[in-house]
């Protein structure tokens, strides 16, 4: 695989010690992990991450505390540089059905996520103008989501979660439900929306291990510890963290056609029954 050149500098989102205990059974068990900016020479390159594991090992419940909705028993997620404790609204979040106001066009569902951040109408506006732009939604602007396909619906929800959230966005498996072709459009945009800010950061919650590999740039593993005997210890955490950047397999196209991937893609399928 070809070398790209890259660095990691700030930390950007950290999540610390973080347990939570549902009915006294252990649901995570300090996390921690962290995801810094990536820099490129030339290129405004902004973070995907996905978050994996078998069902049932608590990937919502980090999902939701990474967005604010929920708190942990103990420990925090901080985010930027400046390390801001996470709170409700701080987060964009895209949930898989994509949530859009029925009854409202394609502008007025930006424009009201705006103003729930009480700032300006113009500012609101202008953002919203520049979301429309970015996404390639601006002849879209009046029609309602039932005129839209399945991409556009994705898009806007997207730039939705953006007017609140400038940086950081939470998708709950994107590729759920997809045929191949839908799965490699949202693939190809997910790496557009990350090429537009080098502060851009994309976590995705997903089970889809083979589009995961074919659009993020980190890989957090969620898993259980095992005793002496083999037996799995209540409580998950990051069992392991592969950095896709460091094999060479991060930003390249066709990368599911190369040894490298399929390699990794065995390696992540052989630990899942660990976990």
């Amino acid at each position: 695989m070809s070398t790209l050149t890259y660095d990691r500098q700030a930390i950007l989102v950290k999540i610390e010690g973080v347990s939570v205990t549902l009915g006294g059974t252990p649901i995570l068990r300090d996390v921690n992990a962290e995801v810094r900016d990536i820099t490129r020479p030339g290129v405004k390159q902004g973070q995907v991450v996905g978050l994996l594991g078998p069902s049932g090992m608590g990937k919502t419940t980090l999902f939701r505390i990474l967005a604010g909705l929920d708190k942990p028993d103990t420990g925090q997620v901080l985010l930027e540089e400046e390390a801001i404790p996470v709170q409700r609204g701080m987060v964009g979040v895209v949930a898989q059905n994509y949530p859009l106001f029925a009854y409202r066009t394609v502008w007025s569902n930006l424009v009201v996520a705006g103003m729930m951040e009480r700032t300006t109408r113009a500012k609101v506006e202008e953002r919203a103008r520049d979301l429309l732009d970015r996404f390639g939604l601006k002849d879209h602007a009046r029609k309602y989501p039932a005129q839209l396909s399945g991409g556009q619906r994705q898009r806007v929800a997207i730039a939705q979660q953006f007017m609140c959230s400038e940086h950081l966005l939470l998708m709950d498996e994107p590729f759920s439900g997809l045929d191949l072709l839908m799965q490699a459009e949202v693939c190809r945009f997910i790496r557009e929306i990350s090429l537009t800010d080098e502060l851009q950061t994309i976590i995705i919650v997903t089970h889809d291990v083979e589009s995961a590999l074919e659009v993020c740039d980190t890989l957090w593993l969620l898993g259980r510890d095992r005793d002496a005997r083999g037996n799995p210890i209540p409580g998950a955490r990051i069992q392991k963290t592969f950095d896709l950047c460091e094999r060479g397999l991060a930003w390249q196209e066709g990368i599911s056609n190369t040894k490298e991937y399929m390699d990794l893609l065995r390696e992540i399928r052989e630990a899942f029954p660990k976990l």
